[in-house]
């Protein structure tokens, strides 16, 4: 009964005639419905039914998978008039409650209206020096010293992201050090328990987790570990906001709590938090706390994973080429300097280019939940009926043959074209990439985990040779974002620093891709710079 044969031949009775096609779901499919890794099996479909296809689900619930570039950006750019988060929302309530991340409509405007000022330019610029370069030598200096002279096995880089992401959260949102790497951290395992009961909520062929939370605590073990584990996140989230809001009543009490006004940037206190007190927005403790439950949750889990799997990419042999000229960059850039500034970050366009390649391999979420609230015509001509739910596969969509040719699924930073190009984003690809979402639910965060994540592996690559465990398999799962099932395990040691002579340095101005992508391929990398700087410049190409 469990298998998804039978739903696909009832969906088809159930649903009527419809254009979009069906996928062909069989019983050894089954495993990435069911608590593995659900964007592998909706890769799979992809290929055999196009980039718009049904995915039943039960009798009468089904999905609507999308995957192609002009569909997405409709979908995505039209949140509100015709599409809601949907499953997303309603399965993660019980984790973000009224916070910022899965509210809808109206309540979602006036939360992003009140948080997304907060990561301002001048605040993220602030983090790269106070916070991200620390953290960074922090996580970098403890591996030393593990390596020593004869260098360290097995360690599990993975573990280390997520608490080096962990600590820079808790710095720059709330002003606190969870001391992550030098000290257990409960509220780390809790989150990865959490979001992987949220993804899998949303997926439930029987979807139990509605009845009362007292009875499930009762009769699911499942159930009673995401309840522990939300109680975990949500103690430690309160704590921080009730001694934050102490200072700041001290601080009035002398009058210097207005001080944030003049440049939106506190010098002692700098974080996420401070500026919404210090905003005096009326909220209850429960909203701010919620809405920071959102930033920590998501903010430390999704630049984690990045780094885990680009890590991966660049430790393989067949892209020793690509680290090769990303340690070239830092060498230049940094010298002997242990971990790089702000202002260095736009003299390695290389490094940030890995960045936006492993995000391109491995998204953060690799799914988005969207629901119909009108009906709607997709470009391709394919209806979407009012109330359908809707997954769109960013997973599918970066790795598309048809929108990145046949080396689709190959780590290769310059596919994007000449480092000139700047960047790459949603508009300047038409829509092959997008890892922030786009329209109004675009990430908001999106410089402050790219720049996390560049000064993180400059530090890391820069001081450090790494090699991949023999023997030991990385394999993806999911928990809303892609995790490893047993780890990425590594030999570490440490690695010289050295200036480099002018005539060593790389022709960064006429850098080619290290692999053959096909020149049809490199004619499409060459995406429209001039649409750059649009999406910062709140330029939205779709009506609403």
């Amino acid at each position: 009964m469990a298998a998804p044969d039978w739903m696909t031949q009832l969906n088809r009775l159930w649903g009527g005639a419809s254009e979009i096609p069906v996928a062909d779901a069989k019983l050894e499919d089954i495993t990435g419905l069911l608590g593995g890794g659900l964007f592998q099996p909706l890769f799979k479909w992809m290929r055999e039914s196009g980039p718009v296809y049904l995915l039943p689900t039960g009798p009468i619930t089904s999905y609507v998978v999308v995957s192609d570039p002009d569909c997405i950006k409709q979908v995505l750019f039209n949140y509100g008039s015709r599409y809601i988060k949907g499953t997303i929302a309603e399965a993660g309530e019980f984790l973000f409650g009224l916070g910022v991340a899965l509210q809808e409509l109206e309540p979602w405007k006036i939360r992003r209206k009140a948080v997304a000022p907060s990561l301002h330019r001048k605040y993220v610029e602030a983090m790269v020096d106070r916070c991200f370069g620390p953290c960074a030598d922090r996580m970098v200096s403890i591996l030393e010293g593990e390596a020593g002279a004869g260098g360290v096995g097995g360690v599990n880089m993975e573990s280390r992201f997520s608490k080096t992401a962990l600590d820079i959260i808790g710095i720059s949102v709330f002003n606190y050090d969870f001391e992550a790497l030098t000290t257990a951290a409960p509220v780390i395992q809790a989150t990865y328990t959490a979001l992987k009961e949220v993804e899998t909520r949303s997926m439930d062929l029987l979807p139990t987790w509605r009845l009362p939370e007292k009875f499930l605590r009762v009769v699911s073990p499942r159930q009673r570990d995401a309840q522990d584990a939300v109680t975990v996140i949500r103690d430690v989230t309160q704590r921080l906001v009730d001694d934050c809001k102490r200072m700041v009543e001290e601080e009035e009490k002398v009058g210097g709590a207005e001080e944030w006004a003049r440049d939106y940037l506190n010098e002692s206190n700098p974080s996420v938090l401070r500026y919404l007190i210090a905003a005096r927005e009326e909220v209850s403790s429960t909203q701010l706390r919620d809405d920071l439950l959102s930033l920590l949750v998501a903010g430390h889990e999704t630049t984690a994973s990045v780094l885990t799997w680009g890590t991966y990419e660049l430790l393989k042999p067949e892209n020793a080429e690509q680290l090769r000229l990303l340690r070239a960059e830092l060498d230049e850039v940094l010298g002997t300097r242990p971990f790089p500034t702000f202002a260095d970050l736009p003299k390695m366009p290389y490094l940030e280019r890995c960045f936006h390649e492993s995000m391109r391999l491995y998204p953060q979420p690799p799914v988005y939940t969207r629901r119909a609230v009108v009906e709607d015509v997709l470009p391709n001509g394919m209806t979407i009926p009012k109330n359908q739910d809707l997954l769109v596969s960013i997973y599918n969509l970066h790795r598309s043959p048809t929108s990145w040719g046949p080396t689709s699924q190959e780590f290769e930073p310059m596919r994007f074209g000449p480092l000139a190009n700047g960047q790459p984003n949603e508009l300047n690809t038409d829509y092959r990439y997008v890892p922030f979402s786009a329209g109004p639910r675009r990430c908001p965060g999106d410089k402050f985990a790219v720049y996390e994540g560049i000064v993180i592996w400059a530090t890391m690559f820069r001081r450090l040779d790494l090699e991949l465990k023999a023997g030991h398999d990385v394999v993806m799962t999911s928990g809303a974002t892609i995790h490893t099932k047993s780890g990425l395990l590594a030999t570490v040691k440490a690695r010289a620093m050295r200036e480099v002579a002018e005539a060593d340095r790389v022709d960064w101005a006429n850098l080619k891709p290290a692999k053959d992508i096909g020149e049809e391929w490199m004619e499409k990398a060459l995406f429209n710079s001039e649409a750059t700087g649009a999406v910062s410049a709140g330029k939205c190409p779709m009506g609403h």
